[in-house]
């Protein structure tokens, strides 16, 4: 196997918004323009990040990101060279999908020679170059991987070698040279398809273009709004075996990312459950640490838990995870799911517009709005999907699995093998659930038909009820409070509830709940 020659990063800083707090440099918990640039600082300095994703897909970037760095914080990344020993690496719109962004698509790759200038000028030799690495999410073929790298050779490299003078005069021998003349890809995979067969989309893009070595992004967080909990776990987990398996075939070494956020729904990856997520994630490399993470908990507890991540990856090899298996498994999961999002749709959406945004964003395509079974229904993004599940404290890791007692012994046995600590996620999330809101959406049914909808009232409650019987009788997982912050809690929701039904602003409330859950979604 060949050796890699540059570390790899272990926690990359995201800028995924699903913190409450405000960051400890700022009094406002929105972050937006020049907080940007001093999150990333803060995250390689302060919290012990060795990768920050700079994002362009769905909001607007600052365009000289990495001068500012080095400029306001000389001493710093002269200590921690950009490119060698901390990683900045953006994340782009994908063209195929994000119509409207195809021009920054093309901008963000054009600004990398610029700010590799910046950092050769600050550096004042001949290392590395900076940023060289660009992640492609929604990815689906490894041709949209081929044709993000031949955009940057043919759109940004090659035309510095054309003539632009009479006298020969090179467009490079006048702006300068670019670096790098080529750049890695990191396909972002997000859906059931795509990871179900990432060994050879990987094995396909590697032999075309021969790679040194491959990093790879495993969404987790959307796939678990477009198909639920556990199967968004079991994709992440066949991922990583993909991976493996891919690595082992093509003789190069492969390096997983899995995007995760702090609730278990979409990651379970929190300070208070590092060692459960690198034990869950076996052979994964490199892992976001979201705002949440970093925010909703004091700085040096953030900290530690950093290194205590970087520490634990990669755990060891990936696990085996039978396909035909997982797909079984998701076949039955899935409709259940998704039919009872479908009917809580109204809902989701009315509540999540009282979840406070934390970071200026456009408006984002998600995959779940391209299901045909759900036909025409738009739905939040995956932060505030999340957070209005929880604030009427009907937590989503629990939606669809009814569908457990459907399961032959065959497939229970492979879930409960392979989704290794099924019972501490259920668990951890068992203890937002309110019976009292449960009961209120019961009791209280003309008002929440008037608020909801008639779906939610009768097909979504009664079939959120099953679920969390199914998940007792199969997994021994009881709901409700453990503790007295947990009744806390739940009084919390309750109000947010109430409120809601009654025409009252449930923001307060919301918000004090996600900061007793210490994530807003």
């Amino acid at each position: 196997m060949r050796e890699v020659e540059r570390p790899i990063p272990r926690a990359m800083a995201s800028q995924h918004p699903d913190h409450v707090s405000a960051p400890p440099w700022s009094s406002d918990p929105m972050i937006a323009g020049e907080d940007e640039v001093v999150e990333v600082y803060w995250a390689y300095a302060e919290y012990g990040a060795d990768e920050v994703m700079w994002d362009a897909e769905g909001k607007d970037i600052d365009p000289h990101v990495l001068r500012k760095l080095i400029t306001s914080y000389p001493d710093y990344f002269r200590s921690k060279r950009l490119g060698k020993e901390v990683f900045l690496t953006f994340r782009l719109p994908n063209p195929s999908i994000e119509v409207v962004e195809r021009k920054v698509f093309l901008e963000t790759l054009q600004s990398i020679p610029r700010h590799n200038d910046v950092a050769r000028a600050f550096y004042g030799d001949e290392g590395p170059p900076a940023v060289f690495e660009v992640i492609l999410p929604f990815t689906t073929s490894h041709v949209e991987l081929l044709r993000v790298g031949e955009s940057y050779r043919k759109a940004v490299a090659a035309p510095l070698k054309e003539r632009i003078d009479f006298q020969g005069t090179r467009l490079a021998d006048w702006v300068g040279e670019i670096e790098p003349e080529s750049v890695g890809v990191i396909p972002l995979v997000e859906d059931l398809g795509t990871i179900s067969r990432l060994e050879q989309l990987l094995v396909k893009y590697a032999e075309l273009v021969g790679p040194k070595y491959l990093r790879v992004f495993l969404a987790r967080s959307d796939p678990a709004m477009n198909y639920g909990f556990v199967v968004a776990v079991l994709l992440a987990k066949y991922g990583l075996w993909a991976c493996r398996r891919a690595s082992e075939q093509l003789g190069i070494q492969i390096f997983p990312i899995i995007g995760a956020g702090s609730l278990p729904f979409r990651g379970h990856n929190s300070p208070e459950n590092v060692e459960g997520f690198a034990e869950e994630y076996r052979g994964v490399h490199t892992v976001t640490v979201q705002s949440a993470f970093r925010y909703d908990y004091p700085v040096e507890q953030a900290r530690t838990a950093v290194s205590r991540l970087k520490s634990a990856l990669p755990g060891g090899e990936a696990r085996e995870v039978d396909r035909e298996l997982m797909l079984r498994v998701a076949s039955k999961l899935v409709p259940a799911f998704q039919g009872s999002v479908e009917a809580a749709a109204r809902a989701i959406n009315l509540v999540a517009s009282y979840v406070p945004p934390r970071r200026a964003r456009r408006q984002h395509v998600g995959l779940f709005g391209y299901s045909r079974r759900v036909g025409s229904i738009t739905l939040p993004r995956a932060i505030p999907f999340t957070a209005a599940l929880y604030s009427i404290g009907m937590p989503p890791e629990f939606i669809g699995l009814r569908a457990l007692s459907s399961l032959t012994e065959e497939e229970f046995d492979f879930l409960k093998e392979t989704h290794v600590n099924i019972r501490r996620d259920l668990e951890a999330a068992a203890r937002r659930v309110s019976w009292e809101c449960i009961s209120l959406f019961s009791e209280n049914r003309d008002e929440a038909r008037s608020a909801f909808g008639s779906e939610f009232v009768e097909r979504f409650v009664p079939s959120y009820v099953e679920d969390l019987s199914a998940v007792e009788e199969n997994l021994g997982v009881k709901t409700g409070p453990r503790s007295l912050s947990d009744r806390v809690y739940l009084k919390a929701v309750e109000i947010v509830a109430i409120s809601v039904l009654t025409g009252l602003d449930p923001r307060q409330e919301l918000v004090r709940a996600a900061s007793l859950r210490r994530s807003l979604g």
